[in-house]
């Protein structure tokens, strides 16, 4: 009863996270909403007895096959309908939950402006770089993983991880400057 009352824990602690990071990775709200429910049911039909130090790395490693699954079914369907003459329509964007969550600390109109255009900015920008450099940044950046346990997510070796973020940083520089 204690570790799944843990496992619960540690699941509401990266669900945000986790559906922002496919909601980039896919640019779909339904999507992500799939890929991250998926993960987390992956997660405890198979690691729920896994140590809880091993969850983290554990659960964003499945959630990254999940992504890539996505990018490969989706690269599929492209190819069958183009073979047929027929263009897939994507349905519009929702309203994105995390920003449209509220701020409960005192913020001025401009300063929401501003924050909000920024967010904006930059999660165009990590929508741009590829889906390596997107991972590796996620990862990093906004998980706080460590090079060996965003390795062990992704599945690759840390020097990979140590590249990729590399070059996502040098990409995001670029592509913001003259924004920040």
């Amino acid at each position: 009863m204690e570790k799944r009352k843990a496992l619960d824990q540690f699941l509401l602690s990266v669900q945000k996270r986790a559906f922002h990071m496919a909601r980039i990775a896919t640019g779909n709200d339904d999507d992500a909403l799939d890929i991250v429910q998926d993960t987390m049911i992956k997660l405890v039909q198979k690691y729920a007895e896994n140590n809880e130090d091993e969850w983290k790395p554990l659960f964003f490693r499945i959630l990254q096959s999940r992504i890539y699954d996505f990018h490969r079914r989706h690269t599929v369907k492209k190819k069958i309908f183009s073979w047929f003459g027929l263009s897939k329509n994507d349905e519009g964007e929702d309203e994105d939950p995390i920003q449209a969550a509220p701020d409960t600390r005192q913020v001025t109109p401009e300063k929401k402006l501003q924050l909000s255009q920024a967010t904006e900015q930059l999660t165009q920008a990590v929508s741009q770089l590829p889906l390596r450099q997107q991972q590796a940044f996620l990862m990093r950046m906004w998980e706080g993983m460590n090079t060996a346990e965003t390795a062990s997510a992704m599945g690759v070796t840390e020097g990979s991880v140590k590249t990729h973020y590399s070059r996502a940083l040098t990409a995001l520089r670029h592509q913001l400057e003259g924004h920040w």
